[in-house]
C-alpha cells in the first residue's frame, strides 16, 4: 500500500521539520549570520508545507488506489523535499555555496509533483 508510505513519510517530514525549526531558532541563532539563518528558515518552510502536501497526496491516494498520478506525485514531492530542503540545511550548515546548485532540482520535483496532482484533480472530472 503505497499511500501507506507516503503518509508515514509525510509524518516523518512534519517530525523533522518541527525539529528543526526549534533546532535553528534556539541552537543556531547564535551560530549562523542572518543570511545562512534564512537559508535555513527557508528550507524548514518549504519542508513543512510540503510535507502537508505530501500528506493531502498520501490520503487522497489512500481514498482513491486507482488514481495513478497521485503515488507518482508522492514520490516526487519527497524527492523534492530531500533535494531542496536538504540541500539549504547542508548549504546554511556548512556555508558551501555549491551545494545550492541542488536545490533547484528540489523545486522542479516540487513543480512537477503539484502538476501531477493537477493532472489528478482534471482526471476527475473526464468521463470513464
Amino acid at each position: 500500500m503505497p499511500h501507506r508510505s507516503l503518509l508515514l513519510l509525510a509524518a516523518l517530514d512534519a517530525l523533522t521539520g518541527v525539529m528543526a525549526g526549534a533546532f535553528g531558532a534556539h541552537a543556531l541563532k547564535t551560530v549562523l549570520d542572518d543570511y545562512r539563518l534564512g537559508i535555513y528558515h527557508t528550507a524548514v518552510e518549504y519542508q513543512m508545507w510540503h510535507a502537508l502536501g505530501l500528506g493531502l497526496i498520501a490520503v487522497m491516494a489512500g481514498q482513491m488506489p486507482a488514481a495513478r498520478y497521485l503515488v507518482t506525485a508522492g514520490w516526487i514531492m519527497q524527492a523534492g523535499i530531500l533535494l531542496f530542503s536538504g540541500s539549504l540545511y547542508a548549504l546554511a550548515l556548512t556555508g558551501i555555496t555549491a551545494l545550492g546548485m541542488i536545490t533547484p532540482a528540489g523545486g522542479t520535483a516540487f513543480i512537477v509533483a503539484w502538476g501531477l496532482l493537477i493532472r489528478q484533480v482534471l482526471a476527475f472530472d473526464k468521463p470513464r
